[in-house]
């Protein structure tokens, strides 16, 4: 019986892309806060440096010696504006590079938590990182960046989602590549082992170390022997997948906390596709019966698929957090480009699938000359989504300079690539020009 579920672990790694997405290092700045930046910044790099220093090293130990793919090893900080605001600096560039330049001495692939939350209102250090976020990202390449608009609990801070908007224009303009390092939040969680979204919450230790798996090729091939069978039969599938994917994550985890010594924090149960073939989640959902991802039927399906993910998982580790479920990022999934292509997903499709999934409008390419308050009333969309049904949601559109709706842009690696997709025309603008604060939904009152 042991020696079967270790041919079958041996198959999904090398024959259905099964990998750990990332091993993620949550990291507190809290007590790098100074007033002088140089010296927060000197602090910032050598905490992060000397905190992280064995985390590569440490996970390519874990490769070897279990045979898991560990994909990238990542480090997340508490949000920059809460560090920096103690300066008086005017921009927060230099604390960027200097996460930069950290994520580069230790050989990690991204460093996240250039960020604010601002979902009430904005303090001073978050208008200044806000408007450094152009500038910090097109003068860096490992540093990731997020801000949460709008919660639950607090409504939508249009203010921000407005402003939100020109950054990512103005970022287009300087590099739009920048852009998929950028993720605008609603009920951003504070233990998210993904970037670009990853950064280290107020309340978490420390020094933690969190997981992110994934394995969409697993479930398409569990769901190969399920043909025909009800949706009952096909989600009970789904959630057998996910507990073994996230036993693998758990014991991952907990191996690599215990060597470095830090606190095990979760495992994020993610289904994150890549570009590879049969990673995808896309085909996930036609093997549950769709002729092509977007018609009639995919949000059920996903719904289906997302319930199940979080079932599996929560059944096998006590510790699962960060987004847990199914990403549905344009680029990053063959499946979902082929659908844009045929024109069979839209994104009012996509923005219908976001309220049953995890996370939202993701890696999504939009011609370059898209306004501006287009952009923040997409944003507003999502944030509305999530702040009624209670969860997180987020986007991360990419507007390209000079393409046009049909036209490509090559991201590279495991972003991909994306045709431009078109959006509805009609201005928003005076609706986001308002600004002000969408009051939090009525169900948010439970104290």
């Amino acid at each position: 019986m042991e020696f079967d579920k270790i041919l079958e672990t041996i198959h999904m790694i090398s024959d259905q892309n099964l990998d750990v997405r990332t091993v993620t290092m949550g990291i507190s700045l809290m007590d790098c806060i100074d007033s002088d930046s140089d010296v927060a910044c000197q602090k910032i790099y050598d905490k992060i440096t000397t905190k992280a220093k064995d985390l590569v090293k440490t996970a390519e130990q874990i490769e070897m010696e279990y045979g898991i793919p560990i994909v990238n090893k990542r480090v997340a900080v508490t949000p920059i504006s809460l560090v920096a605001g103690a300066s008086q600096d005017k921009d927060y560039v230099k604390y960027a590079k200097t996460l930069d330049r950290a994520a580069q001495t230790l050989g990690i692939d991204f460093i996240g938590g250039f960020s604010a939350l601002v979902q009430k209102g904005m303090t001073k250090g978050d208008q200044t990182l806000i408007a450094s976020l152009p500038e910090a990202l097109a003068q860096t390449n490992l540093v990731c960046a997020s801000v949460n608009v709008g919660s639950s609990k607090s409504g939508i801070n249009m203010d921000a989602v407005k402003q939100m908007g020109e950054v990512i224009t103005t970022a287009a303009k300087l590099d739009y590549m920048t852009n998929a390092k950028l993720v605008v939040f609603c009920n951003a969680v504070e233990d998210n082992p993904f970037m670009a979204g990853g950064f280290h919450g107020v309340s978490e230790p420390d020094v933690v170390i969190n997981v992110g798996v994934s394995g969409p090729g697993v479930v398409k091939a569990a769901l190969e022997h399920v043909k025909g069978q009800p949706l009952d039969q096909v989600a009970e599938t789904i959630k057998q997948t996910a507990f073994k994917v996230t036993r693998m994550g758990q014991l991952v985890g907990s191996v690599a906390a215990k060597r470095l010594n830090v606190p095990f924090g979760i495992v994020d149960l993610s289904l994150a596709p890549t570009p590879a073939v049969g990673d995808s989640v896309a085909q996930i959902l036609e093997e549950i019966g769709l002729a092509q991802v977007g018609t009639h039927g995919t949000t059920a399906a996903l719904a289906m698929l997302n319930d199940a993910v979080k079932k599996g998982g929560i059944m096998a580790c006590s510790h699962v957090g960060g987004l847990s479920g199914a990403f549905i990022p344009v680029s990053e999934d063959a499946g979902m480009i082929a659908a844009v292509e045929a024109g069979t997903l839209s994104l009012d499709k996509l923005e219908a699938m976001t309220a049953v999934c995890s996370v939202g409008l993701d890696m999504i390419a939009l011609p370059g000359d898209i306004p501006a308050t287009t952009v923040s009333a997409m944003i507003a969309d999502e944030a509305a989504i999530g702040m009624i049904n209670n969860k997180t949601t987020a986007v991360r559109v990419i507007p390209v300079p000079g393409k046009k709706v049909g036209d490509q842009v090559e991201f590279g690696g495991l972003l991909g690539y994306a045709p431009i997709m078109p959006y509805n025309q009609t201005s928003s603008a005076a609706m986001i020009t308002r600004g002000g604060l969408i009051p939090a939904p009525i169900h948010s009152f439970k104290n």
